[in-house]
Order: C-alpha cells, then sequence, then structure tokens
C-alpha cells in the first residue's frame, strides 16, 4: 500500500470527529485537471500545520476548497464536525480568515482602513477598536504608521499588514497562503516569527501553505507533503526531516512508484 493510500485510510468519521477542520476525500478539478485527489487531513484546535510540496502539486487549492473558492467534485469539508456548507463570505463569520498570496492591501487606503476592512460586516465599534488595539499590538509597526497610506510600505511590512488584516476577523482558523512569498530573506524569518507568535499569545489554529520548507518546518506543529493533488506523507517536522519523503516528491519518485504498483496491479 502506498504512503498516500495509507493515510487516505487512517482519516474518515474519526479525523473528523477529532478535529477543528477536516477535509474527507476532497477532490477538485479544473476541467480535464486534476488539482486534487481523493485528499483527507485534519487540523486540531491550537495547531499550526503545514502544506507543502512542489508547484503544481495542489497546496494553494488545499484552502480555496475550504473557502468555497475551487470546484470540489467530491468529498467534503467538515468544520467543528459539522459540514462547511457556508458561501465564501459567510466563512468569515464561521470563525475562519484566509490570507491569500501576494498580500493584496489596498495601497490607495491608510493602513488603519486596511486593518478594519478585515471586519467590515462587524457593527460593534467598541470590539473593532479593541480588535485593532490588539493587532497593533502584535504588530507595533502597523501602530506606529497607522495613519500612513499602505502604498509607503515595504513588501515585509505590507505582509504584516495582511496578516493583521486577517486577525481582524478574530478568526479561530486563519488560513495562509504562501506568506513569505517573494519576500527579502531577512524578513522571511520575521514573518515566520511573527506566524508562531500569533498561535502562541492568541491561541488560533494556523494552516500555512509554504513553499519555505525549512522555515515552515521550524515552526509547525504538523506538516502535510502533497504529489499531484495527493497526499505523499503527513507528521511531524521531524519525521520529515528524517525521511526521503521531500527529496522522492520534487524529484517525482513517489508518483512513478505508484504508477507502476497500479500497473502491475
Amino acid at each position: 500500500m502506498t504512503q498516500h493510500s495509507e493515510a487516505a485510510t487512517t482519516r474518515g468519521a474519526a479525523a473528523v470527529e477529532a478535529a477543528l477542520l477536516a477535509l474527507d476525500g476532497v477532490s477538485v478539478h479544473y476541467g480535464a485537471v486534476i488539482a486534487l485527489d481523493d485528499v483527507s487531513l485534519a487540523i486540531r484546535k491550537g495547531e499550526v500545520v503545514a502544506v507543502m510540496g512542489p508547484n503544481g502539486a495542489g497546496k494553494s487549492t488545499v484552502l480555496k476548497a475550504i473557502m468555497g473558492l475551487a470546484p470540489v467534485v467530491a468529498g467534503d469539508v467538515y468544520w467543528r464536525e459539522q459540514r462547511l456548507a457556508a458561501a465564501t463570505h459567510e466563512i468569515v463569520k464561521e470563525g475562519i480568515a484566509f490570507v491569500p498570496q501576494g498580500r493584496r492591501v489596498f495601497t490607495h487606503l491608510t493602513i488603519e482602513e486596511n486593518l478594519e476592512l478585515g471586519c467590515l460586516y462587524l457593527g460593534d465599534r467598541v470590539e473593532k477598536e479593541r480588535r485593532l488595539d490588539a493587532v497593533m499590538e502584535l504588530f507595533p509597526i502597523l501602530h506606529e504608521k497607522r495613519r500612513d497610506m499602505a502604498s509607503a510600505m515595504s513588501g515585509g511590512q505590507q505582509q504584516m499588514l495582511a496578516l493583521g488584516r486577517g486577525l481582524m476577523a478574530d478568526p479561530e482558523l486563519l488560513l495562509l497562503d504562501e506568506p513569505t512569498l517573494g519576500l527579502a530573506p531577512i524578513i522571511v524569518g520575521e514573518v515566520f516569527q511573527k506566524v508562531r507568535e500569533i498561535s502562541d499569545r492568541l491561541n488560533t489554529t494556523i494552516m500555512l501553505v509554504e513553499h519555505n520548507i525549512k522555515g515552515a518546518l521550524d515552526i509547525v506543529d504538523r506538516a502535510y507533503v502533497l504529489d499531484r493533488g495527493r497526499i505523499a506523507h503527513d507528521g511531524t517536522p521531524d519525521s520529515i526531516r528524517e525521511s526521503n519523503i521531500l527529496t522522492d516528491v520534487f524529484l517525482g519518485r513517489v508518483r512513478r512508484e505508484d504508477d507502476e504498483g497500479e500497473g502491475d496491479a
């Protein structure tokens, strides 16, 4: 039995019941392209979990499937043991926030205005101010520049703003898509440090899609390795470091062995 099929058989009802969020047999197709193929994974409350793999493995599609932004053709997403079927714009109110790849800050607005967009649905001004204060305490640079236009920020500062805007929803689960992409190496470490700090200080559960494998493994509790839309391995950072799975996946060995096995069958 292959590693990904072993992982699939250990999921299902038991994983859903134990998880804050779970994918159960999720497949995503873009026309003839299979982006996810029978993917099951779970994240427990308080964890920081990475999803990693080479380009085209389906990492970002996992997050999009959760947020209702990808065409799921099979399987289900469960949130607090209930099937998640809310519209994308309603999922934030369920306690899930998504910080997409590329930061996407509104450069014509101030930093404070950008942050307030993270809880646009919130009518309670006192609560909004409380959240602003909490985010600015976590990111002092945002407090220092709160009246400045976002266009004046560096790439690293814009990423901090994007993280802060996600936190303005006061999420129980924060989904981060490639938060270090395009940043200078010295800034990458700061971003990873902030991700871990968000988990530790705010008790926020985090699912992190990341291409920087070494940096991600230094801060996460567990990781899933994807290979062409399937889960090739899941485990602790140490188990991944001690195995050859990343080398095998990035060199294409996992899928070749699977395909040969299926042919023999």
